[in-house]
């Protein structure tokens, strides 16, 4: 059977290389990894090999022709009598040796690297600042949130500028939700490249915790329904990519790391976000000052572009195509001076719901939670116990006394539902004595 995709509406495919010279690889980069993929992947049919380097079976034998030329691959004659059977191949001594040597300079093998130069040119065709979000989808996205009036209308516009967007204000009132809800929002896919090539160095880029893969539709191959589109197999489509850090994020974390053993790079974080959103969740608790981070992001930002380093000391530039998402406690002011906040586009404060959102909130969480919503309870709370704390209502304040209340009638074996008696025992825990 063949995976048949259904391509994502207005993200031009990569164009699939019908030679080798297409590739834009060096001859020799392409030989030696066709010579490890064979030693380390035992191959022996043309087939497989095309699967493997992820090309198409002309480009496939083109390569395999060329090492036979050379003495490094030989024939082994058909696989099975009949006239349509594969020939098979395997590495000659001299082969071998040369996958050996090749394997001492790096452990890369599999799939040919996408040159950096071509990347870039994908990168245009699938910019984030051209995935349009639509008001009735980010309305879909934050569906389960009670958003102040006006955040929506606030939110759109920073989101589909493709522009850096601060979300600030007091703990618990939802910030990191509104980031995944944008998140969510961007509902279509984009094609990821499984590995970079830059100054004959291989960049790992796609990563199954960062990127998800589109589902696909499958049919038989000679089915009436096949695609005419194809795109180049070194990329996978992929829905939107996010990544989202908090108070583990550091410096590092933002460079190239060299792998020792196979020679090879890790991407850094937002490279693999390119595309999508890159959430730097909970600023101002990272080891790092937020000063300099913020620092470290202000040129990409800006200008669109990253510069790198390989181990050599060479630097180079990348797409910096992806929209950070800055999500804080603290006030913006004590955190960056002026020139970091202008660069900041969009600053948006996600405040203490009123007593109205609130009573939103609680109801909405209850029913979340399939517990009756009883409004003598929620009197209780609005008469007795908010004064006490000045009315400082707080979205977070519902899951945590609902899921309280639940905890201490499952321990006690009473049944599930909300007394006045639960939530003052729910509410002992909320706020601490000083």
């Amino acid at each position: 059977m063949n995976e048949m995709t259904s391509l994502p509406t207005g993200v031009k495919a990569p164009v699939m290389p019908l030679r080798v010279e297409d590739l834009g690889l060096e001859i020799v980069m392409m030989r030696d990894v066709l010579l490890k993929t064979f030693f380390r992947r035992n191959l022996t049919s043309l087939t497989d090999t095309a699967e493997a380097l992820c090309v198409t079976p002309p480009i496939a034998q083109d390569l395999i022709d060329r090492c036979r030329e050379n003495g490094l691959i030989e024939t082994l004659g058909n696989r099975g009598a009949s006239q349509t059977a594969e020939l098979r191949y395997q590495l000659t001594e001299t082969g071998r040796a040369r996958a050996l040597d090749a394997l001492q300079q790096s452990e890369y093998y599999g799939a040919l690297p996408v040159p950096l130069e071509a990347y870039w040119k994908q990168t245009a065709r699938q910019s984030i600042s051209d995935a349009v979000i639509t008001q009735e989808r980010l309305e879909g996205s934050m569906g389960h949130l009670v958003l102040p009036a006006g955040m929506l209308d606030q939110l759109g516009p920073a989101v589909n500028s493709g522009r850096s967007v601060l979300l600030y204000g007091p703990p618990g009132n939802g910030k990191s939700s509104i980031s995944n809800g944008i998140r969510d929002a961007l509902g279509d896919n984009i094609y990821v490249p499984q590995f970079l090539e830059y100054a004959g160095q291989v960049i790992s880029v796609f990563d199954p915790i960062v990127h998800t893969l589109a589902k696909v539709e499958r049919t038989e191959s000679n089915s009436l329904r096949r695609s005419d589109v194809e795109f180049d197999k070194r990329y996978v489509l992929c829905r939107r990519p996010s990544v989202m850090t908090g108070g583990e994020l550091t410096l590092d974390m933002l460079d190239l790391n060299f792998n020792v053993t196979s020679r090879t790079y890790q991407a850094p974080l937002q490279l693999k976000a390119s595309g999508g959103v890159f959430i730097v969740d909970d600023l101002g608790r990272q080891t790092e000052p937020p000063q300099a981070l913020i620092n470290r992001w202000i040129v990409p930002m800006e200008s669109s572009f990253d510069i790198l380093s390989l181990q050599s000391g060479q630097k180079f530039m990348v797409p910096f195509d992806t929209l950070v998402i800055f999500s804080t406690n603290f006030a913006p002011s004590e955190m960056f001076d002026g020139a970091a906040l202008r660069r900041i586009y969009y600053k948006i404060k996600v405040d203490n719901p009123n007593r109205e959102d609130f009573i939103k909130v609680f109801v909405k969480t209850s029913r979340a939670y399939k517990i009756h919503p009883d409004e003598e309870v929620l009197t209780h709370l609005l008469k007795h116990r908010y004064p006490e704390v000045g009315n400082s209502f707080a979205n977070y304040h519902a899951p945590f006394l609902i899921d309280q209340m639940l905890s201490i009638a499952d321990y006690e074996g009473r049944e599930r539902k909300m007394t006045i008696d639960l939530v003052d025992r729910a509410w002992a825990n909320l706020f601490v004595e000083e």
